[in-house]
């Protein structure tokens, strides 16, 4: 079971890694697009965002304060789905359902966070 703990931590924290340094990688892209969707104060939201879940993605991964990282993901997660993700507010039916999947994939991230959180709690 030990290996299923290890490979999930790999497999769910990947993504987060990732996209942080994307974060700043694609820094001017990231806060237009932002600023597109008047998500507030992009020149400091994306970078603090970015390391939020670099920091929880690593937390994570090395089950290192994993209750504080994931607390870092789920806080980026459903703030990020409400407002980068308005899929409601879509007139182009495609772009819709990309933004709901984006949606949805966020709040079932933020779900898969809180039951880390419980996990953590038993240990």
């Amino acid at each position: 079971m030990e290996a299923i703990w290890v490979i999930g931590r790999i497999l769910f924290s990947a993504l987060f890694i990732m996209s942080g340094f994307g974060h700043f990688r694609n820094y001017k892209d990231m806060v237009q697009y932002a600023q597109m969707m008047k998500a507030p104060s992009p020149n400091v939201t994306v970078p603090l965002t970015g390391l939020m879940i670099i920091l929880g993605g690593i937390s994570v991964l090395f089950n290192f304060y994993l209750t504080i990282g994931a607390i870092l993901l789920f806080l980026f997660l459903v703030p990020t789905a409400f407002i980068m993700h308005k899929f409601w507010a879509v007139q182009d039916p495609g772009l819709a359902a990309n933004q709901m999947a984006h949606f949805m994939k966020n709040l079932a991230l933020a779900g898969a966070s809180l039951i880390l959180i419980y996990l953590d709690s038993l240990r």
